[in-house]
């Protein structure tokens, strides 16, 4: 089991303390692993595994606690047995109807340390910021970073060379599951096709009653082949149009946020530089996991511009920046990134194969006149740095501990 000390490090000054820890992402990502790891840190600290009430509301074993009620009675009955403070483990909770409610009096009336996973962004919405406001801290878990790909793949091709491990990160992205399958080809395939399947059909289709579900895998597929590219709802809605599909922008800007609530997408924002605003139309989408473009959609390595924008945009969250695309005039730059205050620039390129690639790659920084660091980041293998602009191989820029 991965230890995943990025997270780790985050949830540990939180573990034994009053804030409900709530951990959120995909489907899939490694959000039950994470709860195993804090019980683990729990137990080596001292406390007694017995003391552990953990749930998995996948499990049909526990269909019958699907209601807050049915739920709180059951764990105040197994607290009380226990005696002392008790730790609560409730993976998958949107499963349970009205959970806020049951989660929030156990929070009052028990001794207890609350830990809970989720697979919708819209779980900490509306009346959870109600109950239990203030009162819980988040953690958004994503899929394997290549640090931690190579840390599971390494054991499998001891022998091979970094550049070929990436090749196959490029292909079949970082869901943890893949590592007990060794990353062969077809079991992986059809893994990440089921996965998405699983995500399609009970975190969109389900959860928000889509009746017209070919007009949502339309969309899918649309942004899909899209990831990295700016796009507005009316070009989508136009697009559409000419497959005979008459839809209005309101409805797919609907289902596209249906799907990043799902975090099957994530949306990025774009930035006017000069005029420090946040632009109102044609923002840029990014998938999850590009392992499940490719086994879905396919045509990771001939997008594979894109695809290494998707990669270097998900890192970029896992290192908890909040990141927009900034505009300067008619200059793009792909990634402009924040966090407590600082700043970090990143330009996202496949080769700098010419001249020309490399003044529209460097040129995009011309206007940017602070200190903060600025990267290109390409597949190339020669440092290309110049005026205060730093170059990087992506692969070495992803294994980076720090970018300064």
């Amino acid at each position: 089991m991965i230890k995943r000390e990025l997270y780790m490090s985050r949830i540990r000054p939180f573990i034994g303390s009053e804030p409900i820890k709530v951990m959120t992402g995909i489907r899939r990502c490694g959000k039950s692993v994470m709860l195993e790891l804090i019980k683990q840190e729990l137990t080596e600290s001292g406390i007694d595994p017995a003391q552990f009430i953990s749930i998995n509301f996948e499990d049909m074993r526990y269909a019958h606690l699907q209601t807050a009620e049915a739920l709180h009675k059951e764990i105040s009955r197994r607290a009380a047995e226990i005696g002392g403070k008790v730790y609560l483990f409730f993976d998958e909770i949107q499963e349970v109807k009205d959970w806020e409610k049951c989660v929030n009096s156990l929070r009052v009336t028990l001794d207890c340390d609350i830990y809970i996973t989720g697979s919708n962004a819209r779980l900490l919405s509306g009346e959870l910021a109600t109950y239990l406001g203030g009162r819980y801290v988040e953690f958004v878990i994503y899929p394997f970073s290549f640090a931690e790909f190579i840390e599971l793949y390494r054991p499998t091709a001891p022998d091979e060379p970094v550049q070929k491990s990436f090749q196959k990160y490029l292909l079949y992205g970082g869901m943890p599951y893949l590592s007990n399958i060794k990353y062969a080809d077809e079991p992986s395939k059809q893994y990440l096709h089921d996965l998405f399947n699983s995500v399609q059909l009970k975190d969109i289709v389900k959860r928000n009653k889509i009746r017209d579900v070919d007009l949502l895998e339309r969309i899918i597929a649309y942004v899909m082949a899209n990831v990295g590219n700016t796009f507005s709802a009316s070009s989508l809605a136009k697009f559409l149009k000419n497959e005979q599909r008459t839809v209005a922008p309101e409805t797919v800007l609907n289902y596209i946020k249906y799907c990043c609530d799902a975090y099957l997408f994530y949306q990025v924002k774009r930035e006017d530089l000069q005029g420090k605003q946040i632009l109102a139309s044609n923002e840029k989408y990014y998938i999850a996991d590009h392992g499940i473009r490719e086994a879905v959609f396919g045509g990771n390595t001939r997008d594979i511009n894109l695809i290494l924008e998707n990669i270097v945009y998900l890192e970029l969250l896992r290192r908890g920046y909040t990141v927009t695309v900034g505009r300067t005039g008619d200059k793009e730059i792909d990634f402009v990134c924040n966090k407590r205050g600082e700043k970090l620039y990143v330009q996202v390129a496949y080769l700098l194969a010419s001249e020309e690639t490399i003044a529209r790659e460097f040129g995009a920084y011309d206007i940017i006149r602070d200190n903060f660091p600025k990267y290109v980041v390409s597949m190339d293998e020669f440092d290309m740095s110049r005026n205060g602009i730093k170059h990087r191989n992506i692969r070495d820029f992803l294994l980076m501990d720090e970018w300064i």
